[in-house]
């Protein structure tokens, strides 16, 4: 079969499609993407089939300065940017190449991740079959049950960006949402969920279609001249990473990253993922790197703190590590909450962490049982949910 990948130019979007992208091409399959195509050069293995869809420069004036505008937003603030300036537009611009894409490569399947919501709008258009990625879970728990009029916000960008196309509705967000109409976000038939309900939480309560197949690995760019032969045989581990979207707004927190290790300093090194202006000076004992290989480097580990992105917590589960969770927007808190409630991390205040708080984190996940064991349970879950095999298993059924 053929099957399209339709997705926004973001990492941890594109990753996990990556991963099923190669399984599926093992079984003989042909497989493509569909994105703004510059963005997905930077993102996808040599030789992968791009068609392009999507302004090149991007909405708003393109994708640096929308990133420019967004870092510092918090909160609904960052949630209205996020559907106005970002999720809207690029649906706007992709949907002519996404169509484009549709009648040229002639997929049996379509896969279109959460945010790229042109996916479904061509799809349902020509009558193709389509799934959902979802590159986080966060959607899927009805994130705004308790703040409805923000729940039904976000309905209303979804229904006015369907009626521009002729569609009509689309209800509350999250699996077991009320509400008319379809969702451009959720497939009906198919959605492929990259974790384990040991931690979304919920467990029993998402219909079949709904599939948790774990983590899906893909091949990542090179990361050269990582100092390998730094990392401390006789401490204890620890990365800290903000992802790559979030290391700009991180000068505070480093700071109090910096004091922490000073009070651990002879019992943990850090492996600090940041911009060296940003930092600073750094001891002997911590190990500073603009870029980290991360999936290669979480076997030598002991924990990892970072921002809650999915793909980073995700990543640390399936290597069992215990995480210190320090989320800053986005479906970030609910990550954190999810990993919180499963037993597997400590949460700490992004804006206001102190040294001393950092310290006590850190020393929880590490010294601490539960933690680790809560994290190794969901780390057996993942094994169990089968990854990009399982995904792709499913939708060889959907074809």
């Amino acid at each position: 079969m053929r099957v399209l990948f339709v997705v926004p130019p973001l990492a941890g979007h594109v990753n996990p499609t990556v991963a099923v992208g190669a399984e599926l091409a093992a079984r003989g399959h042909e497989v493509a993407w569909t994105g703004p195509p510059s963005a997905l050069a930077r993102l996808l293995p040599a030789h992968s089939r791009i068609l392009p869809a999507g302004e090149e420069g991007g909405p708003g004036g393109g994708y640096t300065a929308l990133h420019d505008r967004w870092r510092d937003l918090r909160g609904v603030a960052a949630l209205r940017f996020l559907w106005e300036e970002a999720l809207v537009p690029l649906a706007r611009a992709m949907v002519p190449g996404v169509t484009r894409a549709v009648r040229d490569f002639g997929p049996d399947v379509l896969v279109a991740d959460q945010q790229a919501l042109a996916g479904p709008l061509a799809a349902r258009r020509l009558g193709i079959p389509w799934a959902t990625s979802a590159s986080t879970s966060a959607e899927l728990t009805r994130p705004f049950g308790d703040f409805p009029k923000v729940g039904a916000w976000v309905a209303q960008q979804i229904g006015g960006l369907l009626a521009e196309f002729g569609e009509t509705g689309a209800g509350e967000t999250g699996a077991g949402a009320e509400g008319t109409g379809w969702d451009p976000r959720f497939s009906e038939r198919l959605v492929l969920v990259f974790s384990t309900p040991e931690l979304v939480g919920g467990e029993g309560a998402f219909p079949p279609h709904h599939a948790f197949v774990g983590p899906a690995f893909g091949a990542r760019p090179a990361t050269p001249g990582f100092p390998w032969q730094r990392l401390d045989p006789d401490r204890r581990r620890v990365l800290v990473s903000l992802g790559t979207l979030n290391q700009e707004a991180g000068g505070r927190f480093y700071a109090a990253v910096l004091g922490a290790a000073e009070r651990l300093a002879g019992q943990v090194q850090l492996v600090l993922a940041a911009p060296a202006a940003l930092v600073g000076t750094v001891p002997g004992h911590v190990l500073l790197q603009e870029r980290v290989p991360q999936l290669e480097l979480l076997p030598h580990l002991d924990a990892v703190v970072c921002h809650a992105g999915h793909n980073t917590v995700c990543e640390a589960l399936a290597y069992g590590l215990p995480l210190v969770l320090a989320p800053i927007r986005d479906d970030q808190p609910i990550v954190a909450r999810q990993v919180v409630e499963a037993g597997a991390g400590v949460r700490v205040r992004f804006g206001r962490t102190r040294a001393e708080e950092l310290r006590d984190a850190l020393t929880a996940v590490l010294d601490e049982p539960g933690p680790r064991r809560a994290a190794r349970r969901i780390q057996a879950s993942f094994a169990a949910a089968g990854g990009a095999a399982a995904a792709a298993d499913r939708l060889e059924k959907l074809s």
